[in-house]
């Protein structure tokens, strides 16, 4: 994050209207999600003519590039049968679109098994069919900064993927499906035909085919995958949507499908916390403390590392294991705070580094932490992180690492080139938008070290507010292929706003900014497109390197050349089509390896 704000201590107890909404919604299966009552269109698409359309409801094919007004009447070319294309161990996505003029009672959506010519089958328990939903948003703007809804334009955006299993269409308003398809690892290579049945009552059904090309590659699963994507996670956030006491065993339950989600797009680190919240509440919801520090009577420390161990268990028991990011040494106000044995109160102490009392307060705790974490076996991936600090502070905290704390890594997100001053920091991450040196990208590579780009509220390309177009979200895969980047750093995985199922606006970032699932381990476009482009960046490595051995220059340099396009960090015209030839470029070169 960019701009720093005033302290800002906000933790609101759970409204009880915001899982519990009174609805117009049908959910055949109970406990599979809360329902709720999306926001009122705030737009002139209320005034759309529907006239021209049909009676009854209506289907179509659409593109996964575009999001569809919820109030304007499609204007588009029905498509009844659509083909996509992946490897074996990939999801792939399609839209539908279904649109009525009148109300529509209980819609469902199912999808058939896929059938070959030779009788093969990807079984429809590898598929999903989830309703989109219309949240809130706003706009770009200026982007980072303090916002008052009334000076931004407001609009619903096509974001939500919900788990409802059926659904009412209200009338002159338009719902998007979107379908997920996982080819099975052990899956024949050939082309699969299935159907998108669709229903509601009073309906007849509307039947749509959906071809699977299965290309004979097969991709890596995703623990495998060297993508090094870095999303903070936020259980403070999980905790009060849910109503529930934090780091009870019922917190840890209903953060478990909110970070499988992660774990299964390929996360490599587990975001945790060293003191109090190291950003100064930047978020809706302070984050929890996970080590309590207590200064004994005697002027000895003691520190409670118990919720910090079984937050990190639990992440790399979901697969999350590659690294631990401690936030931080230097907090956004420099603060930390304790717990006083001889007067049993806290203590609030601001310590900025450089001065004494830093180095006081922290040398005893990076010592004894280093000892914790060698006795769990988490030394060699632990780093002490940092967020976009000043240069003094910087330069003052890592003197201090590298003093006192030696075998510990450091990492940090960096727009002032910190890491042209300490070149051997293990794990970086560069503002998308500012100037990096590709030499020493490359050379980092080189030594093992880690480098990633970051985008935050500052950048209006590529991002994944809910306003910004779907492919932004894949593009952001290419973008590290063609700068060479190991991967990326989104600041907010979850950071949820207030009523997240409904508005995606916050009260300083543009809207969407602070996370990009919904609670329960609700998906979103954002998430899924994010998750294709991952796919993508796994499978180029594959096909250059196969590429290399077989010496095929030709179609190396095509291929290279079409990466080439998506090294732009701004905006420019024809980019998503680029994207989309060099998406199709790559499936069509994988068939010739």
């Amino acid at each position: 994050m960019i701009i720093n704000k005033p302290h800002w201590v906000i933790l609101l107890a759970l409204s009880s209207t915001l899982l519990n909404f009174s609805t117009g919604f049908s959910q055949s299966k109970p406990g599979l999600s809360e329902t709720f009552v999306e926001l009122a269109d705030p737009t002139g698409d209320v005034n759309s003519d529907w006239s021209k359309v049909g009676s009854g409801l209506q289907s179509s094919f659409v593109t996964v590039d575009k999001r569809f007004a919820k109030s304007l009447a499609p204007e588009i070319e029905k498509q009844n049968r659509v083909l996509i294309k992946g490897w074996k161990g990939e999801k792939l996505s399609a839209q539908v679109l279904l649109w009525s003029k009148t109300d529509v009672e209980d819609v469902e959506v199912h999808i058939s098994d896929f059938v070959s010519k030779d009788k093969s089958k990807i079984l429809s328990s590898s598929t999903k069919a989830r309703f989109v939903r219309y949240v809130m948003t706003d706009e770009f703007a200026g982007g980072c900064g303090h916002r008052k809804p009334e000076d931004f334009a407001s609009s619903l955006s096509a974001d939500m993927l919900d788990n409802l299993t059926s659904f009412n269409i209200s009338g002159k308003t338009a719902r998007p499906v979107w379908i997920s398809v996982d080819i099975p690892s052990e899956a024949k290579s050939g082309n699969y035909i299935g159907e998108i049945l669709i229903s509601g009552k009073g309906q007849k059904t509307e039947k749509l085919a959906l071809e699977v090309e299965v290309i004979n590659q097969i991709l890596p699963k995703s623990s495998e995958w060297t993508y090094h994507l870095d999303q903070w996670q936020h259980p403070s956030s999980v905790a009060r949507v849910e109503g529930l006491a934090m780091w009870s065993d019922a917190h840890f339950a209903a953060m478990k499908p909110v970070m499988k989600l992660l774990a299964d797009a390929g996360q490599k680190v587990i975001t945790t916390t060293l003191n109090k919240d190291p950003w100064n509440v930047q978020t809706y919801d302070p984050y929890a403390d996970m080590i309590s520090w207590t200064k004994n009577t005697d002027g000895s420390w003691t520190y409670d590392y118990k919720v910090f161990d079984k937050w990190v268990d639990f992440m790399m028991d979901l697969g999350v294991e590659d690294m631990i990011n401690c936030y931080s040494i230097i907090p956004w106000n420099n603060e930390i705070h304790y717990k006083d044995a001889s007067n049993n109160s806290m203590v609030n102490v601001v310590a900025k580094p450089g001065t004494p009392i830093f180095e006081d307060l922290w040398t005893p705790f990076l010592k004894d932490f280093v000892k914790h974490l060698d006795s769990k076996g988490w030394l060699e991936k632990t780093n002490i992180a940092m967020d976009e600090r000043e240069r003094e502070q910087m330069d003052a905290a890592i003197a201090l690492l590298e003093k006192v704390a030696p075998k510990i890594g450091i990492s940090y997100a960096d727009n002032q080139k910190t890491y042209q001053r300490f070149p051997n920091s293990e794990d970086i991450s560069i503002s998308v938008g500012h100037p990096y040196s590709k030499e020493d990208i490359i050379s980092r590579k080189e030594r093992g070290l880690n480098s990633t780009f970051y985008i935050c509220c500052s950048d209006g390309f590529p991002n994944q507010f809910t306003f910004s177009e779907p492919a932004e979200s894949t593009y952001l895969g290419w973008y590290a292929l063609a700068t060479g980047f190991d991967g990326m750093l989104r600041w907010a995985y979850n950071s949820w706003v207030e009523n997240p199922l409904q508005d995606s606006r916050f009260r300083t970032w543009p809207a969407g900014d602070t996370y990009i699932v919904y609670p329960k381990g609700r998906s979103s476009i954002r998430y899924e497109r994010m998750l294709e482009g991952i796919q993508d960046y796994e499978k180029a490595r594959i096909v250059i390197k196969a590429l290399k051995e077989k010496k095929d220059q030709k179609n190396l340099d095509l291929f290279q050349s079409a990466i080439h396009k998506m090294e732009a960090n701004q905006r420019f015209e024809g980019w998503n089509e680029d994207l989309n030839e060099a998406k199709e470029l790559l499936n069509n070169i994988s068939k010739t390896l």
